[in-house]
């Protein structure tokens, strides 16, 4: 080799180098790990992260112990899911935004938000949910039930922990074979079996009581609340078929505008509990845990596409209690675990 040769491969080694360390210093800028939940995570989040979201204080957590209890989506320890769903799509068949709360106004379920407390039931918030807006959907308005996670979270021994986490696919099972009754927000009356757990948060003067500590899960109740007429068994919703929606975005978009809301969990960092507005991707902080959500709609913010979700954590966190994700690109597994159903609609 001649000295210019010579020369030409040590640059070539200095470039490579130069460049490997570029990147590392830039990965390491956009991931810096800052202290969950602090001012100063926010202010890197919001002036030097150069991101599409901003961050702003939570109300709704005061440690990172708050933070994992809400996260009870788990993966399934024998790698159980449901059957995928093969779908024929047509890209030209798909609007470039679509929201299940404007194409469906009749339905109340699909606007609301509710309220998971210090349970670890977002795997049952997101599926009931999801049952609810389809039930509706399918019956064209007929039928407006809002199914009833405590009724799911205590009596789907399958599923899981309860209150400790469980399986989203396992949900759909159960609603499939055993049937789900009504049940809305905590102490109300317009169902079997409302959710026993108040809204809550962990701040001191805020105006919700304190959700400190551990819950247990309910023990499992065949009657529905005093003063409810229907009974127990006839209560009770199914699905006629459930299914595992195919990770491709067109195939959950095309399902989610043929039947409504589907749901879908994903890994939660430690900058996401303190998500504000704008579309989410991950920019700071370690993995926390998993997490179940109701996908119900998607568009373009800024020439940034993202998933429209509704969280279970109270109107009063995020974006009124919904959050927007990066579209397309599997942001946090995102678009890996989508699960859905058609129901059985009653006479």
């Amino acid at each position: 080799m001649n000295q210019y040769s010579c020369y030409l491969l040590q640059l070539y080694i200095i470039i490579l180098l130069s460049y490997g360390t570029l990147n590392e210093i830039d990965a390491r800028r956009h991931k810096r790990m800052y202290q969950p939940l602090s001012m100063e995570l926010i202010n890197f989040i919001n002036y030097e992260a150069n991101t599409t979201w901003k961050a702003a204080p939570t109300t709704r957590f005061r440690t990172v112990s708050d933070i994992r209890r809400m996260l009870g989506a788990l993966p399934d320890p024998n790698g159980e899911q449901l059957e995928t769903l093969c779908t024929g799509y047509i890209s030209d068949e798909l609007p470039k935004s679509f929201d299940a709360r404007v194409e469906w106004p009749h339905c109340p379920s699909i606007s609301e938000i509710r309220d998971q407390s210090s349970c670890g039931s977002c795997w049952a918030f997101g599926a009931v949910e999801a049952m609810s807006d389809r039930i509706c959907i399918k019956s064209k308005g007929k039928h407006k039930p809002f199914l009833s996670a405590e009724n799911l979270v205590s009596c789907c021994s399958s599923c899981g922990m309860g209150c400790n986490g469980g399986f989203p696919h396992s949900a759909w099972l159960y609603w499939k074979n055993q049937g789900i009754v009504t049940g809305d927000l905590y102490n109300t009356t317009n169902g079997c079996q409302p959710y026993e757990f108040p809204p809550c948060e962990h701040h001191v003067i805020g105006p919700l009581p304190s959700c400190d500590g551990d819950v247990e899960t309910p023990s499992c109740k065949t009657n529905c609340q005093p003063g409810y007429n229907i009974p127990y068994e006839k209560d009770k919703w199914y699905g006629e078929k459930v299914y595992r929606i195919h990770s491709n975005p067109e195939a959950i978009m095309l399902e989610l505008m043929r039947n409504g809301p589907v749901e879908v969990d994903f890994e939660v960092y430690a900058d996401f509990p303190n998500y504000k507005s704008g579309v989410y991707q991950h920019v700071s902080g370690a993995l926390l845990g998993g997490h179940a959500v109701r996908l119900l709609g998607w568009g373009e913010e800024n020439n940034v596409p993202y998933w429209l979700i509704a969280n279970s954590w109270n109107s009063d966190w995020g974006d009124k209690g919904y959050f927007k994700i990066v579209r397309g690109k599997n942001e946090c597994g995102i678009e890996s675990d989508v699960n859905a159903g058609i129901p059985k609609i009653k006479n």
